[in-house]
């Protein structure tokens, strides 16, 4: 076993991260269906049971290997939720919806844990610190998922929100680069700042907005619970 790790540091992050990232995809199903696509519930994606969202990679392997290396933090990835959208009642307009539900979930996942930190003292004292850690690690990873997700690049729920509310002549490029746009993400989060290391430069704007929106929006759930 590596050092540092241990399976407390297993127990308080996996559930959390099956949550989130279960919840992600579910809320967009659910949102599917409700405007008028039936394609995900054909699929039994139109469920809360999680085997039916789990990716054997991104759900599994992708957190465990970030937990052996001892990661800042863990992050993983549901199955996408497959959506027709042209199958939706009002196509561009219902898009966005479909795409908001999955951070909107996350937010109010981030909402519950921070409310939960009032209670955890009622818990028995053995079990305080598990679930405080539980809650903790649930609040910083949907805070990670709803701001990362809202990036304005398809096929992110923030650049599909894009494409459904932005004129036609800046929408149909954006929605163009929906096949390219996990590479363009790697490139701006990993490539650039190696680049602007070569360069004597910092090209890492992109990690920093990212990081900078999940402190906004971690220490406005804490004032809004009431956890200042």
């Amino acid at each position: 076993m590596l050092p540092g790790f241990s399976l407390y540091t297993a127990s308080v992050w996996i559930l959390p991260v099956l949550v989130a990232i279960i919840l992600h995809e579910a809320a967009h199903a659910f949102a599917a269906r409700f405007f008028g696509d039936e394609t995900a519930s054909r699929l039994g994606r139109v469920s809360l049971n999680p085997f039916k969202h789990i990716d054997p990679l991104g759900t599994v392997i992708l957190p465990g290997l970030l937990l052996l290396a001892q990661a800042p933090f863990v992050f993983g990835y549901a199955k996408p939720v497959p959506v027709n959208f042209a199958a939706l009642r009002n196509p561009r307009a219902d898009m966005a919806w479909v795409a908001i539900a999955g951070p909107a979930t996350n937010i109010v996942l981030a909402v519950l844990a921070a409310l939960s930190f009032h209670l955890v003292g009622l818990a028995p004292a053995a079990a305080t610190q598990w679930i405080f850690d539980n809650l903790k690690n649930a609040l910083v990873i949907n805070a990670i998922l709803a701001v990362f997700n809202m990036f304005p690049l398809p096929p992110l729920d923030g650049g599909r929100i894009a494409v459904s509310i932005l004129p036609d002549i800046v929408a149909r490029p954006l929605a163009r680069l929906e096949p390219y746009g996990l590479l363009i993400l790697i490139a701006l989060i990993i490539l650039a700042p190696l680049l602007g290391k070569q360069l004597g430069t910092n090209l890492d704007f992109v990690s920093h907005a990212i990081n900078a929106a999940t402190r906004f929006v971690i220490r406005t759930v804490l004032l809004v619970t009431n956890n200042t």
